[in-house]
C-alpha cells in the first residue's frame, strides 16, 4: 500500500487512469482517496496488504457486491475496481464521494467537528447539530431502513464503525459507507472492528446474521440519540487497564446496561457521561423501555432482540408525536401528556394544540405549522417510511389559521365545514376544523 501514497495515478478494471488528488481518509486496513477519472471525481478505497490476511476473500466480497448492484441511492456502494497487483494482490474499488452537507456520524454524536480556520489557518471546533427533531428521527429512521434493507438481501453488516454513516443534519438523509464490508450471512470477512460495535455473540466467534444486526443496529441508535454509549458506566470507569480483550468483555461477557433496571453496579457518572444523563429522559418511556429490554433481556438471547420493523414502529410513533410550538420549543407530546389527551399544550408558552386522531392506532399526531404525515400513515400496508404524503400549512391570508395540504398522488376524501365530503387532491388543502375527518383511502382520521 506504501507504494499507493507516492503513486499518483491508478489503472481501473477497464484501463482507466485515475489521478489522486487527495487523501480523504484512513482506517485501520485501508486508506480512501479523492481521485479524477473521466472528468469525474470518485472515493478510492485502497487495502492496506500488510495489515489483511485475506484480501482475497475481501476482494470476492467487493465483486459479488458490485454484480449485486447498489440496494438503494443511501448507499455509497462499490462500483467498479482497480486492476489487481499481480504479487500481492492487492486492490482498491471506487464509489460516490460523500457530499460536502453529510456530516460524520462521528461528529454528530460528538455534537462537533474540527475545520480549519480561513482567517488564522488554526483548527477550531465548529458544533454539528440537527436542524430540528424532524431531522434527527429521520436520519434514526433511515438509518433503520438502512439495516432492514440490507437484511432482506440476506446480507449482513461485518464492519460497523464511527465511519459507517454520514448524516445531513439540515434533513436527516443518510449515506452508507463501508459497504465493502456487508456480506451474505454465513461470511466471515473477518474485519478489524470495534467490539463496541458488535454483537456479544460476533464478539465470541459466530458468524454475524439477521440477530446480530439487530443489535448493532440499537448500538448505532443509541449513540445517535443519546450520545453516549450503553456499556459505558462505572465500571468501565474503575477497569485499570482497558485493553482490546478488557474492552470486548464489557461488551459481551461482562456487559451491564447503564440503566439496567436490576443492577446498578455499571450507572453512567455525572462528569463523565453527562450526555447519556441530559438526554436518557428526553424520550418517551417507549423508547427507553425498548433501549432497555434490548440491552438487558436481549443481550445473551438474540431471540428478544426487537427487529428492525419493531424499531421502524417505535420512530415512526416519535415522528408523529414531535410537536414543534410556534414559541420555538420542540418536544415529543408523549412526554407532557397522557394517552387519552386530545389537546396538547406547549411547556413552555402554554399555547394549546388540537390532534389528530388515525383510525389504526392508539396515539395521536399533533397539529402544528410544520408537522408532516407520511405515506405510510395513510396506508399502513405501505413500506415507504420517508415521502411526505401531507404537511400541515398556516393560511397564507389570515395567519393563525391552519390547513393539511396533500402531496401525495392519492385522492382523499374530506369532510368541510358545509358537511359534505369533497375530494382534495395533489397539490390542495382544506381547514382545519372542529368536525374534521379524512379518508386516505386504506386508513381515516379525525379531529
Amino acid at each position: 500500500m506504501s507504494a499507493y501514497l507516492t503513486r499518483k495515478r491508478i489503472e481501473t478494471e477497464f484501463g482507466e487512469i485515475a489521478q489522486i488528488i487527495d487523501v480523504i481518509g484512513k482506517g485501520r486496513q485501508s486508506i480512501v482517496y479523492k481521485v479524477e477519472t473521466n472528468t469525474q471525481y470518485k472515493a478510492l478505497k485502497w487495502y492496506d496488504t500488510d495489515k489483511i490476511d485475506n484480501i482475497e476473500q475481501i476482494h470476492r466480497n467487493v465483486r459479488r457486491n458490485i454484480a449485486d448492484g447498489k440496494p438503494d441511492r443511501r448507499f455509497l456502494w462499490s462500483e467498479y475496481t482497480t486492476i489487481t497487483d499481480s504479487k500481492t494482490g492487492a486492490f482498491g474499488y471506487f464509489m460516490d464521494l460523500k457530499p460536502d452537507n453529510f456530516e460524520y456520524f462521528a461528529d454528530v454524536v460528538n455534537g462537533y467537528k474540527f475545520v480549519t480556520d480561513s482567517d488564522t489557518g488554526k483548527q477550531i471546533k465548529k458544533k454539528v447539530r440537527f436542524s430540528s427533531l424532524y431531522a434527527m428521527i429521520t436520519a434514526v429512521i433511515n438509518i433503520t431502513d438502512s439495516f432492514r434493507k440490507i437484511n432482506e438481501l440476506g446480507k449482513s453488516f461485518q464492519g460497523l464503525g464511527e465511519g459507517s454513516f454520514f448524516i445531513d443534519t439540515a434533513t436527516g438523509e443518510v449515506l452508507v459507507s463501508d459497504c465493502d464490508t456487508i456480506a451474505p450471512y454465513g461470511t466471515c470477512l473477518d474485519i478489524k472492528i470495534r467490539s463496541e460495535y458488535k454483537a456479544p455473540e460476533v464478539i465470541n466467534g459466530i458468524l454475524p446474521d439477521e440477530k446480530s444486526d439487530m443489535y448493532s443496529l440499537a448500538l448505532i441508535l443509541f449513540r445517535l440519540l443519546f450520545r453516549g454509549d450503553p456499556f459505558d458506566g462505572e465500571k468501565t470507569v474503575m477497569s485499570v487497564c482497558l485493553n482490546e480483550k478488557e474492552v470486548s468483555k464489557h461488551y459481551s461477557t461482562d456487559a451491564v446496561f447503564i440503566y439496567d433496571p436490576d443492577n446498578d453496579s455499571n450507572r453512567a457518572l455525572k462528569g463523565i457521561h453527562d450526555n447519556v444523563i441530559r438526554f436518557w429522559n428526553d424520550y418517551p418511556e417507549y423508547i427507553r423501555d425498548a433501549f432497555t429490554y434490548t440491552f438487558t433481556e436481549g443481550i445473551n438471547n438474540p431471540v428478544k432482540r426487537l427487529t428492525f420493523s419493531d424499531w421502524q414502529n417505535l420512530f415512526i410513533r416519535l415522528r408523529s408525536e414531535i410537536l414543534c410550538c410556534m414559541c420555538g420549543k420542540s418536544t415529543f407530546i408523549s412526554m407532557n401528556a397522557k394517552p387519552e389527551d386530545e389537546i396538547f399544550v406547549c411547556p413552555v408558552c402554554k399555547l394549546k394544540y388540537a390532534s389528530l386522531k388515525f383510525s389504526d392506532r392508539v396515539y395521536r399526531m399533533p397539529l402544528c405549522i410544520g408537522g408532516k404525515i407520511f405515506m405510510c400513515d395513510i396506508d399502513p400496508s405501505s413500506e415507504d417510511v420517508l415521502t411526505v404524503a401531507g404537511e400541515i400549512v398556516e393560511n397564507k391570508i389570515h395567519k393563525g389559521l391552519m390547513g393539511i395540504k396533500n402531496l401525495s398522488w392519492k385522492k382523499w376524501s374530506v369532510l368541510m365545514p358545509d358537511g359534505i365530503y369533497h375530494d382534495v387532491t395533489n397539490g390542495k388543502g382544506f381547514p382545519i376544523w372542529q368536525g374534521l375527518k379524512i379518508d386516505f383511502g386504506r386508513t381515516k382520521a379525525e379531529l
